[in-house]
Order: C-alpha cells, then structure tokens, then sequence
C-alpha cells in the first residue's frame, strides 16, 4: 500500500487518511483523528518541529533502542474499528505491535516502513476509484468521499 495523503471531509471537517494498492486500483479510507492526521501529513510533507511530537518521539525512542520498523500491516475491521499491527526488529527478535492504523501510518512514515493491507480486509472493504487520465489521486478521492459512507471505515477512539 502507499499513503496517497489526508484530506478533511466538509463539512464534519472529519480527517480522512487514504491508502492505495501499489499493485492494484483498491483504495482503503480510514477516518481518523485531527493529531494523527496533522502527524501524518507533517512527516509525509517532511515539515519538522523545533520540539519531537508524540510521533517523533515513538521514532526516536525506536532508534535509539536499536530496532528498526519493518512494517506496518492494516489487518481487520471489526465492529466498525480499524486494527494495525506495527512490525518491529531489535536484532533477531520481531514484535508484533496492537496498533491504530493513524497511529503505525504515522510511525511508518517517519521511519519510511512498508504498508500493507490485509488482503481479506482489502476484499471486504476496498473500494475502486474510477479512472480519469486527468485526474490526480486525491481528486478521485474527493469524488469517492461524495458517495460513501463514513461509519463504514471508522476508526474509533476519535
């Protein structure tokens, strides 16, 4: 998957994060929360603060113990709720992390880890955006967001 961006949906001025199949024409949106969206899109827009946000920090604190982010998986939705799961390596051993996808996205993007979709949530709750040669990514998504329902990508806890 790659992070095509955040957009605010008007007018509940609700943040939308948007990942796209590298491979493929399936789009997965997450509402999520107004502090991971602005962490995700200063990283993604490589905008840095005098003083480490909460982001910042996570990374750091990463580094500075020696691990390394290999990957962040989306994996499920359930009851409305998005999971994640944040892969990360200190030397042989790997962790499996519980994590908000807003929350590992914005980690990943920080430390330019991989994303990934579960294929079985991507079967469940993809959605193809319709092609226009003219038209950038987030023009399509703004199209998308005119004819969907936001309580079906919910990420609760926002």
């Amino acid at each position: 998957m790659e992070l095509v961006g955040i957009r605010v949906e008007m007018p509940t001025t609700t943040p939308i994060m948007l990942l796209r199949e590298r491979d493929g024409d399936r789009y997965l949106p997450i509402w999520i929360g107004t502090p991971e969206a602005t962490a995700i899109a200063m990283a993604h827009d490589g905008i840095r603060t005098k003083r480490p946000l909460t982001h910042d920090l996570v990374t750091a604190l990463i580094e500075e113990l020696g691990a390394t982010v290999d990957s962040v998986i989306v994996t499920e939705l359930r009851g409305g709720t998005f999971y994640a799961d944040l892969t990360i390596s200190v030397g042989d051993d790997v962790h499996h992390i519980s994590s908000r996808p807003s929350d590992a996205v914005a980690i990943a993007v920080r430390t330019h880890a991989p994303l990934f979709a579960d294929k079985d949530l991507l079967d469940e709750v993809g959605v193809y955006l319709h092609e226009h040669d003219d038209e950038s990514e987030i023009e399509k998504f703004r199209e998308f967001l005119d004819h969907v329902d936001p309580m079906d990508f919910m990420e609760h806890g926002h």
